[in-house]
């Protein structure tokens, strides 16, 4: 029995995916299911460049505005699950599902065997690793590395959610996060549900990338983002949130909790980002399975076409790799 294909577009933040993705669905008649671990939440709108209905131009979204803020438990099974109940329902409608994000590991939720972990969110221990981390920054993934090694090198010292999780699993389960769902490599042979399709958007100049960066947080400024922050703040919200830690969100609560000046808050927002957007291109890079486009090198049109080409006939675009990007020197 052949696998349903899913096509996805994966990059980094601010590679212009959202564009692509909606030229392509209206190509090979698609709908899109989001792949960004703060879409998925409401009210959390300008900061995670969700898109509107008129930028959507008629293309039906899946897995935007479905969690609410205060919800600490949603995670990447969970993900998975809803994900694969609508691609499963595009289907039967007779259309294509098209995966559109950033977030690695959901992309991965998708297209390989991960065996998540049963162990249960225990909040008052992540607030009491959260603390520790406070007080001494960098103790946590220390931590990690003496129990779990391998999820330690692949977590960045500051992804504090993650490495919370990781020790999270370890302390109850007795057993590595790795363990339970680190075969990226598929070493067992295992199935999946799909046949996916992967492309990602990337720059032949990484320094034009991040200068896209910086226009786009100037323009969230200009189109209200500190209003929605303001707007989140004065509900009173647990900082802590896991939907408040995304980038926009975190420095603006900063500031208007006065631990920095808007100015700074800005700059932290723009340094932030160019850092996830380093640290995604590296995690798509270790995919042999997806294919690159330079979003740099052709007109909007013209990347829309190659994408639609690429996923209607994939074979034809085996071992054209794409050339070797310049990596800016800013970070």
């Amino acid at each position: 029995m052949m696998k349903q294909r899913i096509y996805i577009i994966a990059g980094p933040t601010a590679s212009g995916k959202t564009a692509a993705a909606i030229g392509v669905a209206k190509r090979m008649n698609a709908e899109i299911v989001s792949a960004d671990s703060i879409q998925i939440y409401r009210g959390l709108d300008i900061g995670s460049a969700k898109p509107s209905v008129q930028e959507q131009c008629g293309v039906p979204h899946h897995l935007i505005d479905c969690v609410d803020i205060e919800d600490r438990n949603f995670n990447v099974a969970m993900f998975r699950e809803r994900a694969s109940e609508k691609i499963r329902e595009i289907a039967s409608r007779g259309k294509n599902a098209l995966v559109v994000g950033g977030t690695g590991l959901y992309i991965n939720a998708l297209t390989y065997p991960l065996n998540f972990s049963s162990a249960e969110p225990n909040i008052e221990r992540r607030e009491e690793l959260s603390k520790m981390e406070d007080a001494d920054p960098g103790c946590l993934h220390k931590m990690l590395s003496d129990i779990d090694p391998a999820t330690a090198q692949r977590l960045h010292v500051n992804d504090r959610k993650r490495i919370i999780r990781a020790i999270e699993i370890f302390e109850q389960t007795g057993q590595t996060a790795s363990a339970h769902g680190g075969d990226f490599s598929n070493a067992r042979g295992e199935e999946i549900e799909f046949e996916p399709i992967i492309a990602a958007l990337c720059f032949s100049d990484r320094a034009k990338l991040y200068e896209r960066i910086e226009r786009r947080v100037d323009l969230m400024i200009e189109n209200g983002l500190i209003d929605e922050v303001k707007a989140v703040a004065e509900k009173g919200y647990d900082r802590s949130l896991p939907a408040l830690q995304g980038l926009g969100y975190k420095q603006l609560l900063m500031y208007l909790d006065g631990e920095c000046s808007f100015d700074e808050a800005i700059e932290l927002i723009k340094r932030d980002t160019r850092r996830f957007a380093k640290r995604q291109i590296s995690w798509f890079k270790r995919d042999k399975r997806i294919h690159s486009f330079f979003a740099d090198k052709e007109t909007a049109d013209g990347l829309v076409q190659s994408l639609y080409e690429y996923f209607m006939n994939p074979e034809l675009f085996q071992g054209d790799a794409p050339e070797t990007e310049q990596e800016g020197e800013q970070t």
